[in-house]
């Protein structure tokens, strides 16, 4: 059994590299490759780009790029539903949509920009992404038609269900709180 131990502490103190130099492939990533895999926006906004957008200019960019698979007011489909479902999530038939259900409007932004839409993922640039979403939040009644969205604004947007979702309770995890 000792050799198993000494070989775990070999095993835990040795550093790894990115891939075993005897195969001749693979390598560590450049903190310039992290950087641009680091895509995810949190609730406070501090990863937002520049841009701005309002529900005026994300309603051309929906028609084009989003109504064929959300319907023409975002209520229709053939795929997920948008629009509506507020007061439905304590029912028998909850309709999970961006105005019931997100807790962030962060995150309304973040999904469209990596995801939308489903045929071109990610080919939005930020202002059409702001603009979609204030469309988007617009329809749901959660701001207003005329307002403008940017990386100040958004994170200030109050979802009807902010206060649906618990924190994560782990201590070595920092979980937003509504």
């Amino acid at each position: 059994m000792c050799w198993l131990r000494a070989l775990a502490v070999l095993w835990i103190t040795v550093p790894l590299s990115a891939q075993n130099p005897s195969y001749g492939i693979g390598r560590a990533p450049t903190a310039g490759e992290i950087k641009a895999w680091d895509l995810a926006v949190s609730p406070d906004g501090k990863e937002l780009p520049p841009g701005s957008g309002t529900a005026e200019e994300g309603a051309k960019v929906y028609a084009a790029n989003c109504a064929g698979c959300h319907g023409k007011t975002g209520r229709e489909g053939p795929n997920d539903v948008l629009v509506g479902g507020q007061g439905t999530l304590n029912t028998n038939k909850p309709v999970k949509t961006i105005g019931s259900y997100w807790p962030y409007a962060t995150t309304v932004w973040d999904y469209i920009n990596r995801a939308m839409p489903f045929n071109k993922p990610g080919s939005l640039n930020a202002h059409e992404v702001y603009a979609v979403t204030a469309y988007l939040l617009s329809l749901n009644g959660i701001i207003p038609s005329d307002a403008v969205i940017n990386a100040k604004t958004l994170p200030q947007v109050k979802m009807p269900n902010r206060n649906g979702f618990i924190g994560d309770p782990r201590p070595d995890w920092k979980s937003p709180r509504p």
